[in-house]
């Protein structure tokens, strides 16, 4: 009978202990990225909820410590696509007529949608990611970018 005592006894005792643990754990993980940000992997995303063109909705991103979404992978454009819409995203060839590339400055990869990017009227030179396309990896859109979108800020997990 003592060592059941004393075996409920220390298991109780470290059931309490991995609570407090667990508590401290979700603490710290809410406090991964500030509030109304998503988390995916290892960054933050802001999603708005407003319109703006491309370079406002940049500059909002920066002046928070962030920048345009950068898309990495699948499974971060499936992230996005989870919030349904068009958005903006850090791709545009502002720089040179037909060289993309992502805020960061790195050339990005083929995702566009059929017949993308088409410069229409010449004027298209920041890049839309739409949920409207059937396929998963051709969801980009070239749009003038002085057209008003939502967007989508990231920026690394603190």
């Amino acid at each position: 009978y003592k060592a059941l005592k004393a075996e409920r006894d220390l298991l109780w005792t470290n059931l309490t202990s991995m609570v407090a643990d667990r508590d401290q754990l979700q603490t710290r993980y809410r406090q991964v990225c500030p509030e109304r940000w998503n988390s995916f992997k290892f960054s933050c995303y802001y999603i708005s909820n407003e319109e703006k063109n491309w370079d406002d909705s940049r500059q909002y991103c920066i002046d928070r410590g962030a920048d345009l979404v950068i898309i990495n992978s699948k499974e971060e454009q499936a992230f996005i696509d989870h919030f349904q819409g068009r958005f903006w995203i850090g791709l545009s060839d502002k720089e040179r007529e037909g060289t993309w590339k992502w805020v960061d400055g790195t050339i990005m990869p083929q995702t566009w949608c059929s017949d993308q990017p088409d410069n229409f009227e010449r004027s298209e030179d920041c890049v839309e990611t739409r949920l409207m396309e059937p396929e998963p990896n051709k969801r980009w859109n070239d749009l003038s970018c002085d057209s008003v979108l939502r967007w989508i800020c990231e920026k690394k997990s603190q």
